[in-house]
């Protein structure tokens, strides 16, 4: 009988065959695979759909970045591991801070828990804002972990990430942060650890530069996804056992001029309530917002008064294109979510609406082209595709893009 190891209560297998690679394809949500596929534009994703299964899933809620990833890392919501958004607001300190420092995570990763019984690991991040909390708990002095971001591969060490001078080794420059080279250097990243340092695990997590920019089937994105599919097939052709899925999808969010399509909650409620009585959150916020200008279809909001609540509620409900206005208990008990890193209320907008704070908080002139972002239920759907048929994974049950590592784990131990 295999050995197993238990991971935020869920088993997995100790001994495995094959390589587990997860690859969270950032702001992919179906129609991208869906246009490629019908133009044959990816015949090495269409040769892995055909051996394995092209399903769907759910992301964990906010549907943003840095919580699916822990999600995707932990096997678990945000309840469980604490990671709620890219950014936060921290009542017992009264400061607003991004959500990239370990000490915010709650439970163990499948990494970490890995490492600790002699498995050999791979994490290669687009974006550094996620490097911490990817590599809490691992250890660079043994020769079993390499763990880096693209964004600054140019300042790896082996003490710290496990690898140095990558971009000699990879013969790639560092890839400008808002480009498709960032996740390509990922990519490529991958497919050369494959073949060198043989990992059991491998975790690989791109950038949704492209997905914020240009619509499923535009000739940019399409072209993004046969670069994607070129080192697809590479992966493939290894003794592994894959599955791609991504961290949320992504909605166009503009008005027919063009102009951003938001609800400027902040300078809402200021109104109606009066200026500091209300403090509108975005989690979507970062370092990089030329691409969205911090404007998502999720927001969380602290009220000084807690007498207010449920007139704060009552009044927000009267704007159209807010669909989801709920206490936090509510909020918290119907989306996994850890009550105490969430405001009074929780806010998700319809599908092509984006909720901002104050309107003057917003640098939008960056936008180029007209904005697409994610963060509420809209852009939860997401692909999972599995390279091999796996007989566990059960289709009447709403499946999770935090199920992944569970299931290649699974695949590769058989």
């Amino acid at each position: 009988m295999t050995a197993n190891i238990n991971i935020n209560k869920k088993d997995y297998p100790i001994s495995l065959k094959k390589t587990a690679i997860v690859v969270c394809l950032d702001g992919s949500q179906k129609e991208y695979f869906d246009q490629a596929l019908e133009k044959n534009l990816m015949p090495n994703l269409k040769k892995l759909i055909q051996n394995g299964s092209y399903l769907l899933a759910h992301s964990a809620i906010p549907s943003f970045t840095n919580p699916n990833n822990i999600s995707i890392i932990t096997g678990q919501p945000s309840s469980i591991h604490g990671i709620c958004g890219n950014f936060f607001y921290n009542s017992d300190t009264n400061e607003e801070v991004m959500m990239n420092d370990p000490k915010y995570l709650r439970a163990p990763t499948i990494f970490e828990k890995y490492y600790e019984v002699n498995a050999r690991i791979a994490i290669v991040t687009a974006k550094d804002k996620l490097l911490k909390l990817l590599g809490n708990g691992l250890k660079y002095d043994d020769q079993r972990v390499i763990s880096f971001s693209a964004e600054k591969s140019d300042q790896a060490t082996l003490l710290e990430n496990g690898i140095e001078n990558i971009n000699s080794w990879i013969e790639r420059p560092v890839p400008n942060v808002y480009s498709q080279d960032l996740s390509e250097f990922v990519m490529a990243s991958g497919v050369k650890l494959m073949k060198e340092f043989k990992p059991n695990i491998l975790y690989l997590s791109t950038t949704d530069y492209i997905q914020h920019k240009y619509p499923p089937g535009h000739e940019v994105a399409n072209n993004f996804y046969i670069m994607f599919d070129k080192y697809l097939g590479e992966l493939n052709a290894m003794n592994v056992t894959m599955i791609i899925t991504a961290d949320h999808g992504m909605k166009p969010k503009s008005k027919n001029d063009g102009s951003p399509n938001a609800v400027f909650l902040q300078d809402y409620l200021d109104k109606a309530f009066g200026k500091d009585e209300t403090k509108v959150i975005l989690p979507i916020t970062d370092p990089y917002v030329v691409h969205h200008g911090a404007l998502g279809s999720f927001a969380t909001i602290y009220i000084n008064n807690k007498n207010i609540i449920n007139s704060v509620i009552k009044e927000i409900n009267k704007i159209k294109d807010i669909e989801v206005v709920l206490n936090n208990l509510e909020a918290c008990s119907m989306y996994n979510l850890p009550s105490d890193r969430m405001g009074d209320i929780i806010c998700m907008s319809s599908e092509y609406m984006t909720i901002g704070s104050s309107e003057k908080k917003h640098n939008l002139r960056d936008l180029k082209e007209p904005l697409r972002s994610h963060g509420g239920l809209h852009e939860r759907e997401v692909p999972f595709i599995v390279n091999k048929k796996i007989k566990e994974i059960d289709n009447t049950k709403q499946l999770y893009n935090y199920d992944a590592f569970y299931y290649a784990i699974l695949g590769a131990s058989q």
